[in-house]
């Protein structure tokens, strides 16, 4: 009876000493079923809300109208719903955890405290690893696949321009943008009067020969930069022998023609650049805002688990 005694009295003493913590047969301080528990609802919240706000922002806009959300406001409208799915799933999550731990007795209350902190923490890490795995998976397929279509059609036009400019900068003569830009402006310079008989008297055999070799004469020019005198010349007086104009307005046709050429692979140089500039603008917007979301869902998580400890406690 005496040993019996003196054990209990050792227990006691050491469930009201501060800072000592007494995991009943010596178990884990983990309760890793809780921890997964809150975590897969906080996944599948997470990808509910990711759903949702997918599907409201297409409704918002639509290409068939001129009026809607700017995109700016479409912007702060995602930030804002990725800091609520945060919350709102991470909450939820932590919470779980906090109730369906397992009750720890004579542990201290700074360590359960501590200990609570941790779960909602662990619920938050575990959460976000199943969403990017399954936001990688089938169902993140079709959430991506949206996003894709929304931004191939919001960037349709700059994606054109850009491939043009790519395109004739490179000098590449292959069907495309670019090239069809090229020939379009060979074709012109052999344009004839509509009332002169004498385009309408060549074959079409006799109008490929100089247009292709007037094609690579310009090609080399726009990778130089620049139109030499001799080749200005000769692409004047190919003009002249099967136009009516006079070979002082075909070389000026050359001329005014190249400049206008330049112009415009300038304009769209500077329109690619500044497309550039802007998406790697709004990945580092975008960047930035995922990392405070996710600071606010940690922070959320373990916030929870705690309230939800103190309940399970209660």
């Amino acid at each position: 009876m005496s040993q019996i005694n003196t054990a209990s009295n050792t227990v006691a003493a050491r469930s009201i000493t501060p800072g000592v913590v007494d995991t009943p047969g010596g178990g884990s301080a983990v309760s890793w079923a809780a921890i997964f528990a809150g975590a897969v609802g906080a996944a599948a919240l997470s990808l509910l809300l990711v759903i949702l706000g997918t599907g409201l922002g297409f409704s918002a806009v639509s290409p068939w109208r001129m009026e809607g959300f700017s995109v700016a406001t479409l912007g702060f409208a995602a930030i804002a719903w990725l800091s609520f799915t945060q919350l709102a799933a991470s909450g939820i999550g932590g919470y779980l955890a906090g109730r369906l731990r397992t009750k720890w007795t004579a542990v201290h209350t700074d360590e359960v405290y501590f200990r609570d902190t941790a779960h909602g923490f662990l619920t938050w890490a575990v959460a976000s690893l199943l969403t990017v795995i399954v936001l990688t998976s089938v169902a993140g397929t079709l959430v991506s696949s949206g996003v894709k279509a929304g931004a191939a059609v919001a960037g349709a036009a700059a994606t054109t321009v850009a491939a043009s400019a790519t395109t004739m900068a490179a000098g590449e003569t292959s069907s495309g943008e670019g090239s069809n830009t090229i020939e379009y402006f060979v074709d012109s310079l052999f344009r004839a009067d509509a009332n002169s008989l004498q385009r309408s008297e060549q074959s079409a055999d006799a109008m490929q020969i100089p247009a292709g070799e007037v094609m690579r004469i310009v090609m080399q020019a726009l990778r130089s930069g620049t139109l030499p005198q001799q080749d200005e010349r000769y692409i004047a007086e190919l003009i002249a022998q099967r136009t009516s104009i006079s070979q002082q307005d075909a070389q000026q046709r050359v001329s005014e023609g190249f400049t206008q050429v330049q112009t415009t692979l300038k304009e769209a140089e500077t329109a690619t650049r500044e497309a550039a500039d802007t998406a790697r603008k709004a990945s580092a917007y975008a960047a930035l805002w995922m990392f405070i979301a996710l600071l606010i869902g940690a922070f959320t998580a373990s916030l929870m688990a705690v309230f939800g400890g103190r309940q399970r406690d209660a």
